[in-house]
């Protein structure tokens, strides 16, 4: 498949082919016929990419800030790094798409293949879309013509928050596609609508659909044309859909407007607001959120679940239908609003229109590649390398010694391409595959760093003859499966943590793990992104704790900084919650530096309390060890930035050690020891891995043994449990 990718970084717009995304449930899997350009969205989004660092900053100062505070706790350079990994991720352009459904998922039961659908999907000539996105078209209604429905269900979701009724004035501010159609709407709803905009053609088409108008950039008054337009009274109400830094928008509106008027903002402008203006007249300002209820709420646009229809009269997917059925009776025309047209392999002529010409509206995008051409699993990176089939044949030299990685990834997110597929190059293992559900990320990041395909076969990734290692960076939920796999494929298997989040899912790694043992001479080597215990800090703690032979006392407190409530990770399903998915990191951890096993656990978190969503993510875990010493992890997400994000204290043998953020070592009382600072933050990621490869290369045993990685999560496990009774 092919798809239109903005860099956020350079501002470069390109068109990348890419592996198809496969069906999942409760979405559809799209063939697109057309899409439309979403001037004002896009345009801005591909300015906001070409701008200088300094441009992009005064377009975020909120962001600026937490660049901000990143830069206190973790230092310059980890954090320019982490900049730099957010602005190249690619940004898929687009949300106005049109297409034929080529395969249903499970949960779609009113939908069939060969169905003719609107939806929120991007640029791409195969889009996967949640069912609750997408809306059937009716037989009257052009292709062209529903392109505009998602751009429509934004202008229709603000004229419901304006509740309009029959006779009343209504000003709509900025007629671009939005406003060209909102004035529409407000027509059809019996109203009298004023237009104002700096574009007469514009305007032209605001007239030619019922409305009167008002250029200021002729000199016109905005608050005088709207005083004359409501005879005296003052506007019932005011739309605003334009996109300017500019507070005059908002102030204007409420100059024309009457005593309890309405104002909605449904486009982008400045907020600076009068408060006399708004208070002498007692009006009513409400900030309009996209299609409308649903939107944002990932039970509704990715799990499918929908709202009853008896409280929730009007949802996305329900404003996508009225928009369609407007059009199909003639109550909405549409097609006065297409200014341009071009075959979707000619995409980037399209940008350039629409950052040289500002007067363009409706730029369409069709499509007429073959369906079949579309639906490829993987797509070759470089020129060169050759990919056998994939083969569910597992050769058992792999797991031999001498061994050179040839490494797959399954995953391709910030963490994995910013920080874990670097570490593997600099160790040079061979990067074969890269999977990831969407196929686009796989291929940008694969590309970058000179994998040889992309793909979204997972099975067929982890079967493939092509590769000995599998690196597993998905959602928490998965791993346990993904790693059972691989381990029962004969593969070396390197996981984020954690590694199970049920005592299921680790029942599962367990089994396959010791029946890969017995099918193999040496058994595979499994590995846990513990990082930490690999950080040039943490190995000289360690070698300083070696020779001391009396129990040892750890406090450890990990200042997380809260998450949403509504975030995955906080899912107990699908993240498995903050202990379970971070906190294991510092029961390893403790774990090495004790260097003896865990005897016994307790936890537990903050007491339940009003206006507090989350209390798991503010626990304390106690650990005590077979050797006699014993810690206490502090789990916190109620602290401030400016503390230190993580911090080990070990007080042993009359000393104590402290380390702040991995940068900062300091002893007390420990002879021939003071401090090890460095200028830039490691937290072992590059150590560990390299540990890793190069137990594989040399046969020898993995650098984190089973027997530890198990009991881990077995003790995380645990923690999690009682943690959750303690609630």
């Amino acid at each position: 498949m092919k798809q239109i990718l903005q860099n956020m970084g350079s501002g470069e717009t390109s068109v990348i082919d890419s592996p198809a995304p496969s069906k999942k449930a409760n979405h559809l899997l799209i063939n697109t016929t057309c899409s439309l350009v979403s001037v004002g969205t896009e345009r801005m989004l591909v300015e906001f990419g070409k701008a200088n660092y300094l441009d992009k900053a005064r377009q975020q100062p909120d962001k600026v800030k937490m660049v901000l505070d990143k830069v206190k706790t973790d230092g310059l350079a980890t954090t320019i790094d982490a900049v730099k990994s957010k602005l190249e991720q690619p940004l898929p352009l687009g949300y106005c798409n049109v297409g034929l459904v080529h395969e249903v998922g499970d949960g779609c039961e009113a939908w069939k293949q060969g169905d003719r659908v609107v939806s929120n999907g991007p640029h791409a000539d195969v889009v996967n879309v949640g069912k609750n996105l997408c809306a059937k078209i009716p037989d009257n209604v052009s292709d062209e013509e529903a392109s505009f429905t998602v751009i429509g269900s934004i202008g229709l979701q603000g004229v419901r928050l304006a509740n309009p009724s029959l006779g009343e004035a209504f000003v709509v501010t900025g007629v671009g596609l939005i406003g060209l159609m909102t004035v529409q709407l407000m027509i059809a709803n019996g109203c009298r609508v004023l237009a104002i905009d700096y574009d007469q053609n514009k305007l032209d088409l605001a007239k030619q659909f019922g409305a009167e108008v008002c250029n200021p950039g002729l000199g016109e008054d905005p608050v005088a044309a709207g005083m004359a337009f409501s005879k005296g009274r003052g506007v019932d109400g005011v739309i605003i859909t334009a996109s300017t830094p500019s507070n005059d928008p908002v102030s204007n509106a409420a100059k024309m407007a009457r005593k309890r008027g309405r104002i909605i903002l449904v486009g982008v402008v400045g907020l600076e607001l009068n408060r006399a203006e708004f208070y002498e007249k007692e009006l009513s300002f409400q900030v309009s959120c996209s299609y409308g209820p649903g939107r944002y709420d990932p039970a509704y646009e990715v799990l499918g679940q929908d709202y009853p229809i008896g409280f929730v009269r009007w949802t996305e997917q329900r404003n996508f239908e009225a928009i369609l059925d407007m059009m199909a009776v003639g109550k909405l025309n549409v097609k006065p609003l297409i200014s341009h047209r071009f075959d979707f392999g000619a995409a980037t002529d399209a940008y350039d229109v629409l950052t040289s010409d500002k007067s363009a509206l409706g730029i369409l995008l069709e499509y007429s590649s073959a369906a079949e051409s579309r639906h490829v699993s993987r797509v070759k990176l470089k020129d060169g390398c050759e990919l056998s089939e994939h083969s569910d044949s597992t050769d058992a030299a792999q797991l031999g010694e001498g061994v050179q990685p040839k490494v797959a990834f399954i995953g391709a997110g910030n963490y994995a391409s910013r920080m874990l597929v670097p570490a593997f190059t600099k160790a040079d293992a061979q990067l074969v595959s890269i999977a990831s559900s969407g196929g686009v990320s796989g291929v940008v990041h694969g590309k970058k760093h000179g994998f040889a395909e992309a793909t979204t076969d997972t099975n067929g990734l982890i079967a493939s003859a092509d590769n000995n290692t599998v690196v597993i960076v998905t959602q928490h939920n998965t791993h346990a499966a993904f790693v059972a796999k691989a381990l029962e494929a004969g593969k070396h298997v390197f996981v984020e943590k954690p590694l199970a989040i049920t005592r299921a899912q680790l029942e599962e790694v367990k089994s396959a793990y010791q029946s890969s043992a017995l099918d193999n001479e040496q058994p595979p080597k499994l590995m846990l992104g513990f990082n930490r215990r690999f950080s040039p800090h943490v190995q000289k703690m360690k070698a300083l704790l070696e020779p001391v032979k009396e129990p040892k006392t750890f406090l450890m407190t990990m200042n997380a900084g809260p998450i949403p409530a509504d975030h995955w990770t906080q899912d107990a399903s699908i993240g498995g919650g903050r202990i379970i998915g971070e906190a294991c990191h510092f029961i390893d951890l403790m774990r090495f530096l004790c260097g003896a096993k865990i005897k016994s656990v307790q936890a537990q978190c903050m007491g339940a309390a009003a206006g507090v969503d989350i209390t798991e993510d503010k626990a304390v875990i106690n650990l005590s060890f077979e050797d006699g010493s014993f810690g206490t992890i502090h789990y916190l997400a109620n602290g401030h930035s400016s503390f230190p994000k993580e911090r080990i204290e070990v007080f042993a043998a009359g000393s104590v050690l402290q380390l702040d953020n991995f940068r900062k070592l300091k002893g007390f009382g420990w002879p021939g020891f003071k401090k090890l600072n460095i200028w830039r933050q490691d937290k072992g990621q590059e150590a560990c891995v390299a540990a890793f490869l190069d137990a594989i290369k040399r046969g020898a045993p993995s650098p984190i043994p089973y027997d530890e990685i198990i009991q881990v999560a077995e003790v995380t496990l645990e923690a999690a449990e009682q943690v959750r009774a303690s609630e």
